[in-house]
Formats: structure tokens, C-alpha cells, sequence
């Protein structure tokens, strides 16, 4: 049977939306892996988006905490909320009581990728603060650590990501996930299939 690979997010603008279609071009990559996207729920009112200026949701479904438990890894995806992840995907773990209560989510590989609008903007403080929510789970986290090569130490272009996950740059809206960021995504996506796939045939 397949490894499921979950990737779940919240893009508001769409930026982290398309690191998430290219982690799973990399997981769908791995023989063996079936890898779905996810959608966490919108808190804000529509008419609150439409003055942030924000563009229509994609046609991904959107995930109930409970199916969270289907997956054998997950790979969570969030902008950054002043150094943090944002409200929406906050909340959205905040509804996972359930699973924390039964441990479901217990001994599952996850990994985390984000966008932040500025290279001072949070690229590893958001990383890093989200680890306690997979801590309080007892899932396993899964780093890339360096594991994308030169593409990690590179200095003539921005780029975002870190040892951490795959990231991007936002700026004020306009900036695209660069070529070397979704290289990054799609990297992460087929290193983490390859350890849930792993995990799940010692299992």
C-alpha cells in the first residue's frame, strides 16, 4: 500500500501555495508515495480579504483536522505572521485536540515550508516556533538540513529557506516563488516521501 503524504496549508496571496504544488511534484515523485494537497480553513470574513486584496482560494479541498490521522507524514505550510505562523493555520492546530488527545499524530514524520515578505521577516523563526506544535503531537520532524547542495549556500540571488524547510520571499505581493525556491520545495517534497515511505515500511 501507498505512503500517504499530506502537504497542508494556508496561502492568502498564493505564495505558499506554490511551494506546495511543487512538494508534491517532488513526494508524487517517490515510487510508492501518494502525496494530496490540503487547504486549512479561511477564518477571515470575505469582505475583510477583498480589502486585503486578496485573490479567490484555489479549488483544493479543504482538510478537517480528523483526516490528519490518514496520513503517514505531513508536510505544513504557512506565511509568517510577525515571525510566526499565521492566524489561520493556528487555529487550525488549535482544533486538533482530538488527535493530541488519542495521539494519533504520535511517531508521524511532518516537516514545515513558508513564506515570509522579507529576509529579516521570520525565515527560521517561523520554522522553528512551529516545531513546539509538532512536539505537544509526538510526530518526528523532518528537516532538509542541507540536503539541497550547493542550492543552500547560495549568495548571488534572494532566496528563501533554510536548513529548516523550503521558503520564499513575498515582498510586497508581487515577487514569485523564484526558480531556486521551488527547486528547494521540490526537493523537500521528494526527500520527505522518501523517509515517510521508509518509516512506513518498518512500521
Amino acid at each position: 500500500m501507498a505512503a500517504k503524504v499530506y502537504i497542508v496549508y494556508y496561502s492568502m496571496y498564493g505564495h505558499v501555495e506554490k511551494l506546495a504544488e511543487e512538494i508534491k511534484k517532488g513526494a508524487s515523485s517517490v515510487e510508492g508515495v501518494e502525496a494530496k494537497l490540503w487547504q486549512v480553513p479561511e477564518t477571515l470574513p470575505a469582505e475583510v480579504l477583498s480589502k486585503m486584496s486578496a485573490p479567490p482560494k484555489s479549488d483544493v479541498p479543504i482538510i478537517n483536522p480528523t483526516e490528519l490521522a490518514e496520513a503517514d507524514g505531513i508536510i505544513f505550510g504557512f506565511p509568517t505572521r510577525f515571525g510566526m505562523m499565521s492566524a489561520q493555520f493556528k487555529a487550525f492546530l488549535d482544533a486538533t485536540g482530538g488527535l493530541w488527545k488519542s495521539q494519533q499524530l504520535a511517531g508521524k514524520p511532518a516537516g514545515i515550508f513558508y513564506s515570509t515578505a522579507s529576509q529579516g521577516g521570520g525565515q527560521e523563526t517561523t520554522a522553528l516556533t512551529a516545531i513546539t506544535q509538532l512536539v505537544h503531537h509526538g510526530m518526528v520532524f523532518v528537516p532538509i538540513g542541507y540536503t539541497f547542495g550547493a542550492g543552500m549556500f547560495e549568495m548571488d540571488q534572494v532566496k528563501g529557506g533554510s536548513p529548516y524547510g523550503a521558503g520564499t520571499y513575498a515582498g510586497d505581493g508581487s515577487r514569485c516563488p523564484s526558480e531556486l525556491e521551488l527547486a528547494q520545495a521540490f526537493h523537500q517534497g521528494k526527500y520527505f516521501a522518501a523517509i515517510a515511505k521508509k518509516l512506513k515500511g518498518s512500521a
